[in-house]
């Protein structure tokens, strides 16, 4: 047999030969033995068990296209090793005379030192052949994971989830995910022992939806950091999740979203690798199920599964090429494909629809969340309409969950006019919608949260709205009145958005910051509060510079609160120096004979 090329892993087979070889050659050394012959034949009959069961495992290899090697590969080598050292021991007992005298002295106890090796090797050989004629996991203990028992019952997991019946699997993928939350070193193990590939076999496969819930849920306990992350998608798990995502029923798409948002969070690889599998477009058709959208055509009423279908082909006609498992086409078989989902979601309990929608809400935020190609998907399709009306009439980690998304996409919208113009434009129904919903949250203040991510997604797209833009700026202004801190520090640092040099409408928005009588309310939020200090003070330095000759900031004594406060905010943020210096400067130009006698700025 022809040795594999330096560094080209040996086939299993090949891997067999060497232990055979070793031990019919040992049988033979042991007949031929001048010396210790009882021991050489002792030895001799373990050798021909292990021989046997060597054969016995080179029959199931062909046979078993599922084979699971890592066991076998690890004890095969095992057993290599001690045969070869019982092979050069009985090699000895074929001197004679003087020679025989001499290595007698220490016979006894390396026969008993050798039998003890080959028994553990048959122990092991035993158990290895156990797991894969079982119909269940197998629990023994084998002699070579004697001192680290997860070491049996992950191999032991991994080859019923992949060699196990139907009814085995998902157990099995519920046990290992058991044993990959108790701690890092087991999630570990698991990968390094090759259970990666056999969960998403599993997911992929089924059999049955109980199946794929363990392997997607093992997956989530083993996928908690970067690295285990990375090796899910290099396995490669990305394909194999996106198309679970679009054809499984809905009970399995909640624990697969999970997966989704569990990866795109702690590895921004996957978060892109799954922008190129186009993980949003079923997430998205998901999530409109039961979503009455606002649609400019008489047709109203429950989003039927067919209309996702038309989201999708929309979808596939920007995005040509790039779907991977796409059943939009229009053809019978596409058509099918989605009345069998529709028949599935109108047989789920209201329970079920709300878990599975929260769970995709949470994965397209945390895949929007600072990639651009994510959020350009999204609001390719009528993601942004599905997004602003669900959060109009639902409430509760739905809602919260889907403005979250607005807010991630805004947020990428920001650094990019191209998304911002496609997305946001003011005139374009979905962008309406949006905005509609953000300025409800924002004035109805029901919860602090909602707002703070409605003012911030607000502050996102301040360069998108036009000039002296009052259905905008007055609310916001009324919040820097806002009892929580936290709102009124995030609405100050939103309308810093609409003023800052980079917004070309910014001397408009001062204007209308000023009318709407925002100085007084920024004023008393810096004497409140000291943690509002930065965001206001900058805010206030912004509105120095646009409008500085205006009366409101005179009266308000703004140019002595830039004063008071300017030693100590640039002490700590340097780089706020030179705005600070640009601020009093033009304030000073304007107010500097009102105040001959300034008083120092006192919070």
């Amino acid at each position: 047999m022809a040795a594999p090329a330096p560094g080209e892993e040996k086939t299993l087979q090949e891997e067999l030969t060497l232990p055979i070889i070793l031990a019919d050659r040992l049988c033979k050394s042991a007949h031929e033995a001048e010396s210790s012959k009882a021991e050489c034949a002792e030895l001799a009959k373990q050798v021909d068990r292990l021989s046997q069961m060597l054969r016995t495992t080179v029959r199931l290899a062909p046979a078993t296209q599922t084979l699971y090697e890592r066991p076998v590969r690890r004890i095969v080598a095992d057993v290599a090793k001690n045969l070869e050292r019982a092979l050069t021991l009985v090699r000895k007992c074929k001197h004679s005379g003087v020679l025989r005298q001499v290595f007698s002295i220490t016979s006894t106890a390396d026969f008993r030192k050798v039998s003890s090796l080959l028994e553990s090797s048959i122990g092991d050989m035993k158990w290895l052949l156990s797991i894969f004629d079982s119909d269940g996991t197998n629990l023994s203990l084998p002699p070579i994971a004697s001192n680290d028992p997860i070491l049996a019952w992950v191999w032991s997991f991994i080859a019923t989830i992949q060699m196990g019946q139907p009814k085995d699997r998902a157990d099995a993928a519920n046990e290992l995910g058991s044993l990959a939350r108790d701690n890092h070193r087991n999630k570990k193990m698991i990968v390094e022992e090759g259970g990666i590939g056999p969960l998403l076999k599993l997911l992929k496969e089924g059999p049955t939806p109980e199946a794929q819930i363990a392997a997607a849920t093992a997956l989530c306990n083993i996928a908690t950091d970067r690295e285990r992350v990375r090796f899910v998608v290099e396995s490669p798990g990305v394909p194999v999740i996106v198309q679970v995502l679009g054809d499984s029923p809905a009970r399995v798409q909640a624990s697969v979203a999970k997966l989704v948002a569990l990866m795109a969070e702690l590895d921004p690889e996957a978060q892109e690798e799954f922008a190129r599998e186009n993980a949003t477009r079923p997430l998205v058709s998901t999530l409109a199920m039961d979503t009455v959208l606002d649609d400019p055509k008489p047709k109203s009423g429950k989003t039927s599964i067919h209309s996702l279908v038309q989201i999708n082909k929309e979808l596939a006609h920007n995005n040509s090429g790039s779907l991977g498992h796409s059943h939009s086409d229009g053809s019978s078989k596409g058509s099918g494909h989605y009345n069998r989902k529709e028949r599935e979601w109108e047989s789920e309990t209201p329970e079920v629809k709300l878990m599975v929608r929260i769970s995709c809400a949470e994965a397209l935020c945390k895949l929007s969340k600072e990639s651009l190609a994510n959020s350009r998907k999204i609001a390719e399709t009528k993601g942004l309409l599905c997004l602003a009306k669900i959060v109009e009439v639902e409430r509760g980690d739905l809602q919260l969950n889907c403005l979250m998304t607005v807010m991630e996409i805004a947020a990428v919208a920001e650094s990019n006019p191209d998304l911002r113009r496609a997305a946001f434009k003011p005139s374009s129904p979905p962008a309406k919608a949006v905005l509609d919903q953000l300025l409800r949250v924002i004035q109805e203040g029901s919860s602090p949260t909602l707002q703070i991510y409605a003012i911030r997604a607000i502050g996102c797209l301040a360069r998108t709205f036009p000039a002296r833009e009052s259905r905008i700026i007055g609310p916001l202004v009324v919040q820097l009145g806002s009892r929580n801190v936290d709102v009124a520090m995030e609405t100050a640092v939103a309308l810093g958005k609409f003023v800052c040099p980079e917004n070309f409408n910014r001397v408009e928005h001062s204007k209308a910051i000023v009318e709407f009588e925002g100085v007084p309310l920024l004023m008393k939020l810096l004497r409140a509060n000291e943690r509002a200090q930065v965001p206001g003070l900058v805010l206030l330095c912004y509105l120095a510079l646009q409008v500085g000759n205006s009366m409101a900031l005179e009266q308000a004594r703004a140019l002595n609160a830039l004063e008071g406060a300017a030693r100590s905010v640039v002490a700590q943020n340097p780089s706020l120096r030179e705005l600070f210096a640009e601020a009093i400067h033009h304030l000073t130009l304007y107010q500097a004979g009102a105040h001959p006698h300034r008083q120092p700025y006192a919070p």
